[in-house]
């Protein structure tokens, strides 16, 4: 082939391939990323010479050691009270721990395209475990949540959560464009929530509807739904928690306990004074670790729910502080790297790296704010630090998703560079060797 035909082939190939692009560059409706965002996403170090975010596993890794000493300070004198054995909490955390590695060591093989195949059946599975539990489910102090499988404790309502916004992630894939135009595709997803909804207050749950609503709203108007949906959503789902709350006994006294909880400081309020005097006594700097004394038994769940306030205690407004900024900076790079799949065309990840970013802050939120006296109390854990196997291997399990999407974007980027450096390295051998002919 002569110079003059090669050129001529090359530009052609080139134009059609400019042509595609444009035409299905200008079908996505993402805004364009701020150019900060772009020099820190395409910058060499962040996509060059790396295969995943190394942040994301040291973040992880802080707030399981955060976690365990902390579990570790404010478990022993309940745990020597009812084990006698004042390590029996630290044990098992431990262990859930060397379980969630184990689990993000296998979930890590696994691709995205797995997940948003299976997302149906996954959402399938949540309703199944969601149904087996008020079955045969172990009850708490007159909750419902808990599957025994010999020594292993299942909660249903944590593989449910993500399970959900998986099914919610590949649902907004297939009918962005029915939820951007019409009700008929904004109810669907809505409905799914209901039955969810329905089985979960069964148990009951509340804490886990409301996070589950929140995180749909919230991924539903990222993905474009119209403002007027979101109006009525909001007073559709305020009106309907303000009558659960209201015609429920328990639950009501918890709202007028958490408005004034020295009312009844004895009574309703007594969990959240004591937390608040956590709180007080921590001060700036806190008094240090080992040194509290409300986990002395004066706060109940004070190694599960309540574990903030005895960090609070023990390391003061430094320690919080510290927490906070480990939960905003995960929660903050999960946005970032949902924003980033979309411009890539890669929405499913996009979506469930969003879904994954709102679930953790708003429950981190709820959270440090019910021990603080922000919110009423909700029995929500703290994302990677509160006791708890379930909570602590679900939790772990959305960090891997994370990992997994950032790891096949910088892929995705790799393998575009390196055909893009052999299509030029051939192009030029083919100008060279024709250029001698």
């Amino acid at each position: 082939m002569s110079l003059e035909k090669t050129m001529t082939f090359a530009k052609t190939m080139s134009l059609e391939t400019t042509q595609a692009i444009t035409k299905t560059l200008s079908q996505v409706t993402v805004p364009p990323l701020p150019e900060w965002i772009n020099r820190y996403m395409t910058s060499s170090n962040q996509y060059g010479t790396k295969a995943f975010d190394r942040s994301l596993i040291v973040l992880g890794l802080i707030m399981y050691m955060v976690g365990l000493v902390m579990v570790a300070s404010s478990s022993i004198p309940v745990a020597e009270r009812l084990f006698n054995n004042p390590f029996h909490f630290v044990i098992r955390h431990g262990i859930y721990i060397a379980l969630s590695l184990g689990v993000a060591g296998v979930a890590l093989q696994i691709p995205m395209s797995w997940w948003h195949k299976n997302s149906s059946y996954l959402l399938g599975f949540a309703i199944v475990l969601l149904v087996t539990v008020l079955i045969i489910g172990r009850s708490v102090n007159g909750s419902t949540r808990w599957i025994v499988l010999g020594p292993i404790t299942v909660q249903a309502a944590e593989p449910a959560k993500l399970f959900f916004f998986c099914y919610l992630a590949a649902y907004l894939v297939r009918r962005r464009e029915q939820v951007m135009e019409n009700m008929k595709g904004f109810i669907k997803p809505l409905i799914v929530f209901g039955v969810m909804a329905v089985l979960l207050l069964l148990q009951p749950d509340l804490g886990t509807v409301i996070v589950m609503f929140v995180t749909t709203f919230g991924l539903l108007f990222l993905a474009g739904a119209k403002l007027w949906q979101f109006i009525a959503m909001s007073l559709v789902g305020g009106i309907s928690l303000g009558m659960l709350a209201y015609f429920e006994p328990y639950r009501w006294r918890r709202v007028t306990s958490f408005l004034d909880p020295w009312q009844d400081p004895f009574g309703s309020g007594y969990q959240l004074t004591q937390s608040l005097m956590a709180y007080g006594r921590g001060e700036v700097l806190g008094q240090g670790l080992g040194n509290s004394i409300q986990k002395l038994e004066y706060l109940p769940e004070a190694h599960t729910d309540f574990v903030m306030a005895v960090l609070a205690e023990e390391f003061g407004f430094v320690g919080i502080s510290v927490v906070l900024l480990l939960s905003m900076t995960l929660v903050y790079k999960a946005l970032i790297l949902g924003r980033y799949a979309l411009a890539k065309e890669k929405y499913f990840e996009g979506f469930l790296a969003y879904a994954i970013g709102i679930w953790m802050c708003f429950q981190a939120a709820v959270n440090i704010g019910a021990s603080a006296g922000i919110v009423p109390t909700k029995g929500l854990t703290m994302p990677l630090i509160s006791y708890g196997g379930s909570s602590m291997i679900v939790m772990t399990l959305a960090l891997v998703l994370l990992i997994r999407i950032d790891h096949e974007i910088r892929l995705q980027s790799i393998q575009a560079t390196s055909s893009k450096r052999n299509s030029t390295k051939s192009a030029k051998t083919s100008i060279t060797k024709n250029g001698k002919n």
